[in-house]
């Protein structure tokens, strides 16, 4: 089979990271894998495992990016691939009016992924256009079937994002070089119970009520350290300094420690006590609170969408109300009252990168031998 994915650019995040990964898998398993994008610090990755990369940029919102349409329907001639799975709304737009443009009986078949729980509206209803739609969790195949009742529930697919094992080992260690840098760097955290906040500085993810969070365990007499794990988003700068405007009000200069954007997370996950998972926002699945579970590090976050649904199945006790800081001042002091903090117990569940690849590839294969 030939297979291109579909998306805006591949600069970092869950999105991309999934393409990445189909693609490798693709080509393991003999197959030919193109990526479209406008590009992107992760491009050289790909190429390396093997995968083509066409450089159009088609993820930006103006009426100019549908001037590519017909460009596009003439590579789609050329190439002939045999299945198009299409992963963001706007080159999902651009990709869908070319590929209709083609005769019926020469097109590509069509895959989509919703990976989001996008606002509910005509933009957004591409995303559930496709042969088959890929939904990443229990909670996104109930927002299609309750928001675009006019898609065929036996062409939804659940197919729950995957974590490798490899990468994020039960029980990892850090590296002693690792760890005698991190004492160095962040001395401040000796002697604490580390809470952690990954993702980026945007106003959903939850940082106020994590602030909240501490200055409770503070208030309560607890040797505790917050550190926020994220970029700043340089569209949200403001925030980012609100944040630490408040920060700095409350007294928690020497309690809460900004990192910035990291690399070496699955080495965080393992000198945390408790990870936390605190967007306001329903989150479409929630990759973080997976892998921080699958290496064993307990995680508290809110109730609801993929992150209450993955809480739910691995690790209720977890689970805390939606915006409650009685909730979730609980949860956190039943982990962290003890002398030491245990790891939970290892678990086995489907939600691995392997089975998405696998289930993933299977799709393909399956709409591959249906005539269009």
């Amino acid at each position: 089979m030939k297979v291109v994915q579909v998306l805006p650019a591949l600069d970092g995040g869950g999105v991309e990271k999934g393409t990445l990964e189909i693609a490798q898998a693709l080509v393991q398993a003999g197959h030919e894998s193109i990526v479209i994008s406008a590009g992107g610090r992760m491009v050289e990755k790909l190429i390396a495992q093997g995968s083509q990369h066409v450089n159009w940029d088609l993820g930006k919102k103006s009426l100019l990016t549908f001037r590519h349409i017909f460009a596009i329907r003439r590579w789609l001639k050329q190439t002939r691939p045999d299945i198009l799975h299409l992963r963001s709304r706007m080159p999902a737009w651009v990709m869908y009016l070319a590929w209709r443009g083609l005769p019926a009986d020469d097109r590509p078949h069509l895959v989509t992924t919703v990976h989001g729980l996008y606002s509910v509206s005509k933009y957004s209803e591409i995303m559930c256009k496709g042969e088959r739609v890929i939904a990443v969790s229990e909670t996104v195949r109930e927002y299609i079937k309750n928001s675009y009742p006019s898609t065929n529930p036996s062409h939804i697919k659940l197919i729950y994002r995957g974590v490798d094992p490899i990468e994020f080992p039960y029980s990892y260690q850090p590296p002693m070089a690792w760890i005698e840098q991190w004492q160095q760097d962040y001395p401040q955290l000796e002697g604490k119970k580390i809470l952690t906040l990954p993702g980026r500085l945007t106003r959903l993810k939850g940082h106020h009520d994590f602030i909240e969070l501490i200055i409770k365990l503070k208030q309560a007499g607890h040797k505790i350290h917050g550190l926020i794990v994220g970029g700043e988003d340089p569209k949200r700068r403001k925030y980012a300094e609100e944040l630490r405007q408040r920060i700095h009000l409350e007294g928690l200069d020497d309690v809460i420690t900004f990192t910035g954007n990291r690399t070496d997370i699955r080495e965080i996950y393992a000198i945390s006590d408790v990870v936390l998972s605190l967007s306001t926002k329903p989150e479409s699945f929630g990759r973080t609170v997976l892998e921080a579970l699958t290496m064993g590090v307990p995680v508290v976050g809110y109730d609801h969408g993929g992150v209450g649904e993955i809480l739910s199945v691995l690790y209720p006790q977890g689970k805390a109300s939606l915006q409650s800081t009685a909730s979730l001042l609980s949860a956190v002091m039943s982990i962290i009252s003890s002398d030491i903090t245990e790891k939970i117990t290892q678990t086995t569940h489907s939600m691995t990168l392997s089975a998405m690849c696998k289930q993933t590839i299977d799709l393909y294969e399956e709409i591959y031998k249906m005539a269009l």
